[in-house]
């Protein structure tokens, strides 16, 4: 009678260890099916915005200089170039207001060995200075920029730089395309969830993405942004992430 006992023990708690097996994992697959359920009530897609946009600033910069073996001649001999600098550009119609020269910079060539060593002893002095112009007036500064080096025929050293062309309505115009973005997600988030047979609701979380101002017809993205400041035709494009809960 004890063997049979132990037996019929035996096989209860068998029983019992394969009820509760079959408990827990009734309980995980259930587990599993709500987090997949939960899952799917939230998608989260992406819009964009573009909009072509003109250039309304220009930033031109030049660059004149001097060179003697002794300082106060190279100092004169710039001081004669940027009165010339000074006239050719108000010449060609910029108001003398408009015309923003830099601090002088001296730097010092120093004398190299017969051995090639650079000795304590100056050769000459190299002093530069800069002109920027910062105007509304896009078509004349860029001629100026491309023309400026006439000033090489005055014995003037000048060198001109490529102009920047900017705009200044860029935080008005965010505001509308983050907007435009934003519709677009929705309608993206709409089109999938109508495919899957559900109905789109709220938006849950939205956020925004960098800004993209490339030159027009240009491709390039970057995960940081572009600011192209060299094209005066460019494009604008703003990216937002919008999650939107699914009924």
């Amino acid at each position: 009678m004890r063997e049979e006992a132990k037996k019929d023990i035996g096989k209860i708690i068998v029983s019992i260890i394969l009820v509760i097996g079959v408990i827990i994992a009734a309980l995980i697959v259930t587990n599993g099916l709500v987090e997949i359920k939960s899952s799917r009530t939230n998608i989260t897609v992406t819009g964009s915005a573009k909009q072509q946009i003109t250039s309304d600033l220009i930033v031109w910069t030049g660059n004149f200089s001097a060179q003697s073996p002794r300082l106060h001649d190279a100092y004169k001999t710039l001081e004669g170039s940027r009165k010339k600098v000074r006239d050719y550009l108000v010449k060609q119609g910029v108001a003398e207001e408009e015309l923003v020269f830099s601090a002088i910079e001296t730097m010092p060539t120093y004398l190299i060995s017969e051995y090639g060593n650079t000795t304590n002893e100056i050769e000459y002095y190299t002093l530069s200075q800069t002109v920027t112009i910062s105007s509304s007036e896009i078509d004349k500064i860029t001629d100026i920029s491309r023309n400026a080096t006439e000033l090489l025929d005055e014995g003037v050293e000048f060198q001109s730089y490529a102009p920047q062309y900017l705009y200044t309505k860029l935080a008005d115009i965010k505001v509308t395309m983050l907007a435009e973005a934003t519709k677009d997600a929705r309608k993206r988030a709409e089109m999938i969830s109508e495919n899957a047979g559900s109905k789109l609701g709220d938006l849950k979380y939205a956020d925004m993405g960098v800004i993209q101002i490339t030159p027009l017809y240009s491709n390039e993205v970057s995960d940081y942004g572009i600011n192209d400041t060299y094209s005066l035709e460019k494009e604008i494009t703003a990216v937002v992430h919008c999650q939107f809960e699914v009924k």
